[in-house]
């Protein structure tokens, strides 16, 4: 059991415990941030009300890209099965956001039954009305990958004239509500066509303040050769930066996410590289869910705090009687102004307000007399929560993170090269050999040898000074060759024999091959006069 006990008498005449995180961020959010949310109508302005399905439900990856760049393959990839409602061809298949989630039998939900389930983290999309929710489903099967993770495939962003067509939904904000409420945004782009449609480039805007949230995956990249991939690559990044327009470099991966054989196969290592990270970010998630939620709710509460502020200074500045649509004119129209005096006055960084065209064309249909007056104790309240009981919940996220078994995604893909000859780097670097029944290192031990006698070695054996002589002109930096030294001295006496010395040098070789050295010697690599030593 989990326990986080609040000590400060002034707020609690009890001492409250709160078994889990989730349960933790429930009661903080129902006690202290939504009443300033709804003192101040910040549901109206920027995000519905959060409900305990929002704290409650799996890791959820959502997935956006322009038609054909293989979204629904990549889920199928995946999950190493079809699921209910997938459609993939290279017209504009996925017309619907497909929700991808576990179930005990296959089938499928429609929008409006899925908006009415508290048990689902979908019950605020019914704001966005029939037209989104006839487009909405969720897809649910038996699936060990979806044990851990729920993912959302989403209708392909059209480009030239079909995307002038009315959705009949504001695609951007059903988008940029799904950011605020998932673990991982990953943006697929295909490496044949490249072009950034308008609607493409409004939906990367409007997951602006989720950055930390987006991967790029530059998919079916084994379809053209290495030199118009590398070009295809800096034209990627190049475009990601004029519309991102953030100082950091988003990780971008490169492979070939889907189940057929590799057109190009030049570039197979990189793809497997690449795949691997991916998997590990992904597969991340589960373990870093209660992190991300903490997060998610600190950022809404310093969203809430300013537009509390934004909100009573425009009451503030309201007539009681006459001129009261001239005064809200022009009050709209200083909103930036507005905005710099509250940075000054409650020292409020410049990155935690909202958009300013946005905010003015939402004040447009308020009236703004009705809004509420500062109210010094809902803001305290946040404040405390802040600074008090999200530092208690940080402690109880450590304890869950250390007592749990590590989650991590299984099933599927992810299952696929974990183990046997296919795993990464399996019969490469440290891992060559591994199956053969002679030593490997001793292939080149007649050359290491000749090395070996040429440092006047002592009853057969050299001191580590006469070792780091010859090891130091591999040019490796020392933190590497003390590792080496490490893992090569076997009997741990600070001196190497001629099979000690021989394994330190081809484990340079394996690092200055571009490989990484194990942090354990592998059974493989053990000189077989020593083998007993380690048994």
């Amino acid at each position: 059991m989990f326990s986080w006990l609040g000590t400060d008498d002034r707020r609690k005449k009890e001492p409250e415990v709160f078994q889990t995180v989730s349960e933790g961020l429930k009661k903080l959010y129902k006690t202290k941030l939504l009443p300033l949310e709804e003192s101040y109508k910040f549901h109206e302005f920027h995000s519905p009300a959060l409900e305990d399905a929002d704290f409650d439900n799996k890791p959820m990856v959502l997935l956006v890209g322009q038609y054909s760049t293989g979204k629904t393959s990549f889920i199928r990839y995946l999950l190493e099965q079809d699921f209910p409602g997938m459609r993939i061809g290279p017209e504009p298949t996925t017309d619907s956001f497909i929700a991808v989630m576990h179930g005990d039998t296959e089938g499928v939900i429609p929008g409006n039954a899925l908006v009415v389930d508290p048990k689902k983290p979908f019950r605020k999309l019914n704001a966005f009305g029939n037209a989104f929710l006839n487009r909405f489903v969720c897809a649910q099967l038996p699936n060990p990958v979806l044990e851990s993770i729920s993912v959302i495939d989403t209708p392909g962003i059209l480009s030239g004239e079909k995307q002038r067509i009315s959705r009949g939904y504001d695609f951007a904000a059903v988008l940029e509500w799904f950011a605020e409420r998932v673990d991982r945004i990953i943006l697929l782009f295909d490496a044949h066509k490249l072009d950034i449609s308008d609607e493409f480039s409004e939906v990367i805007k409007a997951l602006k303040n989720h950055e930390d949230k987006i991967r790029v995956v530059l998919n079916k990249a084994d379809q053209i050769e290495t030199q118009q991939l590398m070009r295809v690559y800096g034209a990627l990044m190049w475009s990601l930066g004029k519309i991102v327009n953030t100082p950091e470099v988003i990780r971008v991966y490169i492979g070939s996410f889907w189940s057929h054989p590799l057109l190009i196969p030049d570039n197979r290592k990189l793809f497997e590289a690449e795949e691997q990270d991916l998997f590990k970010d992904i597969q991340s998630l589960p373990r870093n869910a209660a992190l991300r939620k903490l997060n998610d709710l600190i950022k809404r509460a310093r969203l809430a705090k300013v537009h509390a502020y934004i909100i009573s200074s425009l009451k503030k500045e309201m007539p009681s009687v006459f001129g009261k649509e001239n005064k809200k004119k022009e009050l709209i129209g200083s909103l930036g102004d507005i905005y710099k005096r509250i940075e000054r006055e409650h020292q409020i960084s410049p990155g935690d307000f909202p958009n300013l065209k946005k905010m003015q064309d939402q004040l447009q249909a308020q009236d703004l007399t009705k809004f509420q007056p500062l109210k010094p104790k809902l803001l305290e309240a946040v404040d405390d929560m802040l600074a008090n009981d999200i530092a208690g919940l940080m402690v109880l996220v450590r304890q869950e993170e250390t007592q749990r078994p590590n989650p991590v995604v299984k099933g599927g893909a992810f299952d696929g090269t974990l183990d046997g000859p296919f795993g990464h780097g399996y019969g490469e670097g440290a891992g060559e050999g591994i199956d053969e029944a002679e030593w490997v290192v001793a292939r080149d031990k007649p050359a290491y040898d000749e090395i070996f006698y040429t440092l006047s070695p002592v009853n057969g054996k050299v001191t580590g000074a006469n070792a780091k002589k010859e090891m130091v002109k591999s040019k490796l930096p020392n933190t590497v060759l003390g590792k080496i030294w490490k893992l090569a001295d076997i009997d741990k006496d600070g001196m190497l024999d001629d099979e000690e010395f021989a394994l330190a040098n081809h484990l340079i070789k394996v690092k200055l091959e571009g490989h990484e050295l194990p942090s354990e010697l592998p059974a493989h690599l053990v000189p077989p006069s020593k083998r007993k030593i380690l048994e």
